[in-house]
């Protein structure tokens, strides 16, 4: 479990962090730290004495992979909003190197035609790899074809067993969540979440239910609130719980902006938050879990880590090493004012 000033201390750093401490964009933190002459000497300067504070070192994996390959890696995604695959590729640069590996990236927009179009877009300018990530955690179909390049399925594993597929474990993220709300001492946890036809809303509760069973216990209301993924949501099963169950004293939500809605609700009803009543979220989405009146705890699905990870794995496939074919790691807790009141 983890603050957030104290996350930056339990990994190691990345050109992301060198960037954000010398207040320039990543892309200049890696032409700094190259020797590019096309950065002023005075923001040079700023950046590689952050990269000295924070103990960065560009990453040596990347230079040795490159001797006769293009330096090109194409990322793949569905996800629209980039809420997830911007971090993942961000975490694969991180794994890349600076300015070592080049990325191009193409959103599919959930069209297998256009997935394929893209593929062969990426091919014909002879990518290392490919790295395909899912808007959602449900198995997909593999890529179909002739692919001559390795590729790494994230977020979304594989239909195919002997892909190497990078995943969340959702099941450990909602006894997580559930562990975090019995610590704060409740024990009359709901649990407000998404569409049951997600993979992620039925893992979540999956492990929620374990974790209060483990506990000797079971959710308010004896079942998940299935709904959507959106704050109305929220707001509206929010508004069921209280009503029916009044001695409700945490929600566990299975998403931010469910959560975000659910804390409008508690709000309005005048619950207290988190005095009366703990609120925690899933996927720690900065824009809302940082912004919500009180801050969001969530959990946090480490994305940029399987963004590096994944990196990493699809350098040792392009070398020619045998990989894991699949690999699942855990999320973590985020503390906010929603469930842990700070002085």
């Amino acid at each position: 479990m983890t603050t957030e000033r104290e996350a930056l201390a339990n990994r190691a750093p990345t050109l992301t962090d060198v960037a954000k401490l010398a207040g320039v964009s990543v892309a200049t933190a890696s032409k700094a730290i190259n020797g590019r002459g096309e950065v002023k000497a005075a923001t040079r300067a700023r950046v590689l004495e952050a990269a000295e504070v924070l103990s960065f070192a560009p990453n040596a994996l990347a230079r040795g992979l490159l001797s006769g390959r293009t330096g090109t890696v194409g990322l793949l995604t569905s996800d629209l909003e980039g809420r997830f695959s911007i971090p993942i590729l961000m975490g694969a640069e991180d794994a890349f190197g600076a300015g070592q590996v080049s990325v191009f990236l193409c959103d599919a927009r959930g069209d297998a035609i256009r997935e394929m179009h893209h593929v062969r877009a990426l091919l014909s300018r002879r990518v290392d790899g490919l790295i395909v990530v899912g808007s959602r955690t449900d198995p997909r179909s593999p890529l179909t074809g002739n692919i001559p390049v390795p590729v790494v399925y994230v977020y979304a594993p594989s239909a195919n067993p002997d892909d190497i597929s990078i995943t969340v474990d959702n099941v450990g993220g909602g006894r997580l969540a559930v562990d975090h709300l019995l610590s704060c001492g409740r024990r009359n946890i709901a649990h407000i979440t998404g569409e049951a036809s997600f993979q992620a809303a039925r893992d979540r509760a999956e492990g929620a239910v374990a974790a209060l069973a483990a506990a000797g216990l079971a959710l308010v209301g004896g079942r998940p609130y299935f709904g959507s993924w959106d704050e109305s949501w929220g707001r509206a099963a929010a508004r069921l719980v209280v009503g029916q169950h009044p001695e409700v004293d945490a929600i566990f939500c299975g998403s931010d902006q469910i959560a975000r809605g659910v804390l409008d609700t508690l709000r309005d009803l005048g619950r207290d938050v988190p005095g009366s009543t703990s609120v925690i979220g899933f996927d720690n989405w900065e824009a809302i879990a940082a912004y919500s009146r009180p801050r969001l705890t969530s959990i946090d699905m480490n994305l940029q880590r399987l963004g590096a990870v994944a990196g990493q794995r699809l350098f040792a496939a392009i070398d020619g090493v045998a990989m894991a074919s699949s690999e699942e790691f855990p999320g973590r807790v985020v503390l906010r004012e929603s469930t842990v009141p700070f002085g």
